[in-house]
């Protein structure tokens, strides 16, 4: 048995001589100018509670377990021990006798202020205050503490530290990184006067000095009203003398100093550290450092709210990209938008943003483009894609001439023409040969044997395969978008529009309709014309979350499929009974057409037929393209089996992870500060559909008063309307009970004939739409995702409203009206 080792001794481990004595061992061994001392270690404490271990934990109170120990004798042997190395400090040295539990100071648990510490003990007192430490295992907070955390009151045992005293002028705290924003970069030091039980305790509020980039960036000087001082006897509080009391402790050269010591502990524990400090003579000591627990994580700052006052929109593609993006996933949109979104883009500006990991498209770009260009017709167009702007709501411009727009703009347009050209030609060969080159891939890339082999197929394949499937679905959006629009305009004049409505819809008639095809092959899955294997092999690449390349698609989570099938035998009436009972209303609409306007007829069906072949064209490119994003989750699950980096691999960028298939990992320092920031802003409720300036989405979050349509950093934005309008998206009047959903995976909520409201849509809902009355959302525009949907099944849609979940709940009745596009509560 040890009773006692030097402080620097290698045996000094958290078993041995606790969480504080093992961490001062390793700071003294490290050069750092730790106030000389030794450890009184664990066995000695066992030896002295040896002969009462039992009664301690039979005790039903501290105080009866204090008296045990105030009651029995130290063993000889260790008591010698502890008063030869006290003699060998030096004559009568004032010490400080300190506790340090084997469960102490540890990254996950402080312990800090459990356990007790005696300052300024002489001589004989020495053993008594050691007693008294060891007792201190047992009091209130200790035992508390212990139940809290889980740790078993017979494993601890405590060791005790004792340590020359610094007759400190002053003491204080000094954490390594900021505790309360969690920022890395920044050492925060509080400082007073004395002793620093004061600082430590709480009796007084220190001095704050804030050291980043090896410079003070802030400085606040307290009122110092008491100080913790030596007597005879031990120490107490007195009053700082009034010339002290709002003087600074720390000037600037001191606290860069300290901050070094700090910087110098923190790279020898790689965390960041609280440490407690004595200046002594304009000399330092350290006298305890342990981790800081409970530090916010690091992240970053995902926010191009901050590029410039511009507006930004969530619609659109943003309802295609609901989730906060993984990092890997970011890069890929970046590289999906850059191939199949240039014709909307301004050379030197970002058409896209990340806002808090969330997609947004810049408003301000599209709108200055048009203005440039003389086409300010063209914004209904704008707004039957992006949706409606609240009323009085200015869009910022960019801060480019008219004449620079057309400068840059045009080149691109003729290039892009061109290029849309000759995709168009390709178009038909990409259809009907994309879904057997993705499986190709997906298998190519399971039998993949290494990084290097992988990214190889990046390069030499998938990317490629990519590059084309963006291509394609650019040039099936640039053909007959006047047609769309102008078309849909045209009839609504000359019919009204439930009628107009109605004569567009059959797109599925001629062939099938991509964003129909999943419900369409549930329901032909549960009547078992198609298998799992079948259905998954045809609509497996198409959910809520098909951009996202960290979550499964549904082909790959059989719960997801069984989950749709158990929606199927709650619909009101099946897939086909709806696209039947659409077909007569619009051949009745049709006959109406013939009978007012002879002749024409012949003519506006081909006109139609056209828009029809334009939206089918359009779905099934972007049915295609996320196939090939299941390729790429594909390949990110593949990189991660390989490089043994599992699911790390989604928090690096794309560039990084092609460098770690190859050997380079250095992108993976980044991954725990991504991951954190990830989690942050993953754990927001989704931010407005319209953000004008800077933005920043937790503070946002905090805002009890927060709008979920828009954000304006300019203020004195456009109020929120009483009333829930929107879009016209499918026509029909429909009374009933509104079930507000959040997202699609509490589908299980919605019962046949309720009306779904929620904040968007895409596909991934399309299998609860034969369950609904009536569909209403926050974002959106008529050739969304869920105005398309809605009309061809003939169920009532307003879309676009801005503030639907904002003014109605879970519960309420209401009334939709799709054709004029409100929503009114009843009750």
């Amino acid at each position: 048995m040890r009773v006692v080792l030097p402080l620097d001794d290698a045996a000094a481990d958290l078993a041995t001589v606790g969480g504080k004595g093992a961490s001062l061992a390793r700071l003294t061994r490290a050069g750092l100018p730790v106030p000389g001392g030794f450890h009184i270690t664990t066995d000695a404490y066992r030896a002295f509670v040896s002969a009462f271990q039992d009664e301690i934990l039979a005790q039903e109170s501290a105080e009866g377990i204090a008296a045990l120990f105030a009651a029995h004798d130290m063993p000889a042997e260790v008591a010698a021990e502890i008063g030869r190395a006290y003699a060998a400090l030096g004559d009568d040295v004032a010490v400080a006798v300190r506790s340090s539990a084997t469960a102490e100071d540890l990254p996950d648990m402080s312990f800090a202020g459990q356990q007790d510490t005696y300052l300024n003990i002489r001589g004989d007192a020495l053993l008594d205050a050691v007693k008294r430490c060891w007792a201190s295992l047992w009091n209130p907070r200790a035992i508390a503490y212990r139940d809290q955390n889980g740790v078993p009151h017979d494993d601890v045992a405590l060791a005790v530290v004792v340590q020359e005293l610094v007759a400190a002028d002053a003491a204080g705290i000094m954490f390594t990184a900021n505790p309360v924003s969690g920022a890395r970069g920044e050492t925060v030091i509080n400082a007073s006067w004395g002793l620093g039980e004061a600082v430590v305790g709480g009796q007084v509020t220190p001095d704050t000095v804030v050291v980043s980039g090896g410079a003070v960036t802030e400085s606040r000087t307290s009122d110092k009203t008491v100080m913790t001082v030596r007597t005879p006897s031990g120490t107490h509080e007195e009053p700082v003398p009034e010339d002290l009391r709002r003087a600074a402790v720390l000037d600037a050269a001191q606290a860069l100093e300290l901050a070094a010591l700090g910087a110098r502990i923190q790279t020898l524990y790689g965390t960041p550290m609280d440490v407690e400090w004595a200046r002594r003579d304009a000399a330092f000591a350290i006298v305890q450092a342990r981790p800081i627990t409970g530090l916010k994580p690091q992240v970053e700052e995902w926010n191009d709210s901050l590029r410039g006052d511009y507006l930004w929109t969530g619609g659109n593609l943003g309802e295609a990209i609901p989730d906060v993006m993984t990092p890997l996933t970011w890069s890929l949109v970046r590289l999906f938008i850059h191939e199949a979104m240039s014709a909307s883009a301004l050379p030197g500006f970002d058409l896209v943003g990340n806002i808090g990991g969330r997609f947004y498209m810049n408003l301000s770009i599209v709108y200055s483009m048009v203005q440039a260009l003389g086409m300010q017709s063209r914004l209904g167009a704008v707004e039957q894609v992006f949706g409606k702007l609240p009323p009085g709501l200015d869009v910022p411009r960019l801060k480019v001439s008219r004449w620079e727009i057309i400068k840059r703009v045009l080149p691109m347009a003729v290039r892009i023409r061109r290029r849309v050209r000759v995709n168009l030609k390709g178009m038909p060969a990409f259809l009907a040969t994309s879904r057997q080159r993705c499986e190709d891939l997906r298998a190519r890339i399971a039998a993949t044997g290494s990084g290097p082999e992988l990214a190889e197929l990046w390069v030499r394949e998938i990317e490629p395969h990519l590059v084309t499937s963006c291509r394609m679905l650019e040039a099936a959006g640039r053909q007959g978008g006047s047609t769309l629009v102008y078309t849909r305009d045209r009839l609504r004049k000359l019919m009204g529009v439930v009628d107009a409505e109605s004569m567009l819809t059959g797109v599925n008639a001629d062939g099938e309709l991509a964003s129909l095809g999943p419900v369409m092959g549930l329901s032909r899955l549960a009547r078992g014309e198609i298998t799992r294997d079948e259905f998954a092999q045809s609509y497996g690449h198409r959910g809520p979350h098909e951009f996202e390349v960290s979550i499964p698609r549904p082909g790959e989570d059989p719960a997801w499929i069984d989950a749709q099938l158990a929606g199927l035998r709650d619909m009101r009436a099946d897939t086909e009974a709806l696209l039947a009972r659409q077909e007569k209303a619009r051949e009745e609409a049709w006959g109406r057409f013939a009978q007012r306007y002879p002749g024409k007829e012949a003519k506006m069906r081909a006109r139609v037929r056209r828009w029809n072949a334009v939206v089918r064209d359009r779905e099934s490119a972007r049915s295609e393209n996320m196939r090939a994003f299941w390729v790429l989750r594909a390949f990110a699950v593949r990189a991660g089996e390989l490089t043994g980096r599992g699911d790390d691999v989604f928090h690096l960028y794309l560039e990084e992870l092609l460098a770690l298939l190859r050997g380079d990992g250095s992108g993976l320092e980044r991954v725990p500060v991504r991951r954190a920031t990830y989690e942050q802003y993953a754990g927001l409720p989704p931010y407005p559909t319209l953000i004008v300036g800077h933005f920043d989405p937790v503070r946002w979050a905090a805002d009890p008063g927060r709008r979920g349509d828009l954000y304006d950093a300019r203020g004195g934005s456009a109020p929120v309307s009483d009333t829930v309008t929107g879009f016209p998206g499918a026509p029909g009047v429909v009374e009933g009970v509104a079930r507000v959903i959040s997202g699609p995976e509490e589908g299980d909520r919605l019962k046949a004939g309720e009306i779904l409201v929620t904040t968007l849509t895409n596909v991934g809902w399309t299998p609860m739409f034969p369950r609904a009355a009536a569909v209403v959302t926050d974002m959106g525009a008529p050739l969304s995702h869920a105005s398309i949907v809605a009309r061809e099944l003939g169920i009532p849609a307003v879309v676009g409203t801005g503030n639907a979940t904002m003014r109605l709940r879970d519960g309420d009745r209401i009334r939709v009206d799709g054709e004029r596009g409100t929503v009114e509560l009843l009750a």
